[in-house]
């Protein structure tokens, strides 16, 4: 065996010129060991408590599309992109923090830039088939598939009460 501390030295370089100092265990200037359970410090207790008090918030928002404070109400699509936008925020904060990928290398944005363009990518190839799912049919689906006039129909008849619970009427 040998007593070098070659060996202590791995991981990638984050920094051009930048060398992890061998006697701190690889971690370098910033990354400080914590010495009783050998791994690194990302934050403490407070920034893990002011995480966990952002997903409330915004929960509690993703929450109140539904009640009677929201101004929007005879607007769905207002809701629905307001919840996309908070889930979104959600799953931004839950990645960053509680899975740590904040204080990875950059190495992070080699994986994940190319996975999200492949992602919109075959979304955007989907668009076609399904604008135009309906203009080559086969003889069955056709007839079992609803028709704009069919929809129309069940609404009016939703409107007249024809779909109303006999029970309640009494």
């Amino acid at each position: 065996m040998s007593d070098r501390h070659d060996d202590a030295v791995h991981g990638p370089l984050t920094r051009a010129g930048h060398q992890p100092d061998a006697d701190a265990g690889g971690h370098g200037e910033e990354g400080h060991a914590d010495a009783d359970h050998g791994h690194e410090s990302h934050g403490g207790l407070g920034l893990y408590l002011a995480v966990f008090a952002a997903l409330c918030l915004l929960t509690t928002m993703s929450f109140l599309t539904y009640s009677s404070v929201w101004p929007w109400r005879d607007q769905p699509h207002v809701g629905w992109a307001f919840m996309m936008a908070v889930s979104c925020t959600k799953a931004m904060l839950v990645v960053l923090f509680f899975m740590h990928v904040r204080w990875e290398a950059n190495w992070k944005y080699v994986l994940t830039i190319p996975a999200a363009m492949m992602a919109i990518f075959l979304a955007l190839m989907l668009v076609p088939d399904v604008g135009m799912r309906n203009r080559m049919v086969s003889q069955e689906r056709a007839l079992h598939m609803a028709r704009p006039s069919d929809i129309r129909l069940m609404e009016q008849a939703a409107g007249a009460g024809a779909f109303a619970d006999p029970a309640a009427a009494h």
